[in-house]
């Protein structure tokens, strides 16, 4: 656990983790964003980070020069956050992990990351995943819940990933919590790939509200909505101009089918998970 820099030991009440990383897994920064949206909404506090040294191609992930008082030179190093809050009206605190999806040592880094949810007694982990697809813009965002766990799956209403190729760190990490005996679920946003350039706060507001209604807090998405409002208008005058993407979208507005895994909302949701929680209490 060395490489884990403790600012604090936070006291925190049956926490579940949302993370959530930069990267292979973040089409249109989507997940990222969420994660980070929410934390702000709640009032998250930093008390931990992981050091970056081990893990990270320094010439890939560059760290940054910033000016303190408009004089004073700072490196700021790439790195994995952890901060805390308490979620309103639950009784689960939540503990965000955010940061740069790292270069080195993936099964080092994870492992790393188990160690810490056993120290914080975490019940659950959530990540947050987006990717690029052959989805419409203006149509509503596909959003894919995963599980590994068989009953945590039959509840929640969702699938197990029949997906075979590639995996980023999100992946290698539900492998490890799944060999610790660590409830884990993921959420998916799929994002229109002929955009896969341009922020999607379309597909981070999708994710907001299924991770808030997971974790059975309530957030202010106001700003998400004009947001996403805005995209989708701006991505349709794009399209307009391009004579050969503007048929292809057409062709996508018919033929698109919405396939997702069906996740109740709300009350509903939250009381699901609290009942898979408690049925699967750790000591």
């Amino acid at each position: 656990m060395d490489a884990v820099r403790w600012e604090q030991r936070p006291q925190l009440r049956r926490p579940v983790v949302l993370a959530a990383f930069e990267g292979w897994n973040d089409a249109g920064d989507a997940a990222s964003s969420a994660a980070r949206y929410v934390a702000a909404a709640w009032d998250a506090r930093p008390f931990a980070s992981v050091d970056p040294e081990e893990f990270y191609d320094f010439t890939a992930t560059r760290p940054q020069v910033r000016l303190q008082d408009g004089l004073t030179r700072r490196i700021a190093w790439p790195s994995v956050e952890l901060q805390a809050a308490s979620v309103p009206g639950s009784s689960h605190d939540v503990v965000f992990l955010h940061g740069i999806e790292p270069q080195l040592r993936w099964r080092t880094f994870c492992e790393l990351l188990v160690g810490v949810t056993r120290e914080l007694q975490v019940e659950m982990v959530v990540t947050l995943g987006a990717l690029l697809a052959d989805v419409h813009h203006s149509h509503p965002v596909r959003v894919t819940g995963t599980a590994a766990d068989d009953e945590l799956v039959a509840r929640l209403g969702l699938r197990r990933s029949g997906y075979e190729g590639p995996t980023g760190i999100v992946g290698v990490l539900h492998d490890a919590l799944a060999r610790s005996g660590i409830p884990s679920a993921s959420l998916w946003a799929a994002v229109p790939h002929y955009v896969h350039q341009t922020a999607s706060p379309k597909a981070t507001l999708a994710l907001v509200e299924r991770a808030a209604a997971l974790l059975g807090g309530r957030v202010d998405v106001v700003d998400l909505q004009l947001a996403a409002s805005s995209y989708e208008r701006q991505v349709s005058e794009l399209v307009a101009l391009d004579d050969d993407l503007a048929a292809y979208v057409a062709r996508l507005d018919e033929s698109e089918e919405v396939e997702e895994a069906e996740v109740p909302s709300g009350d509903s949701l939250a009381a699901e998970v609290e009942r898979f929680l408690r049925d699967h209490g750790r000591d």
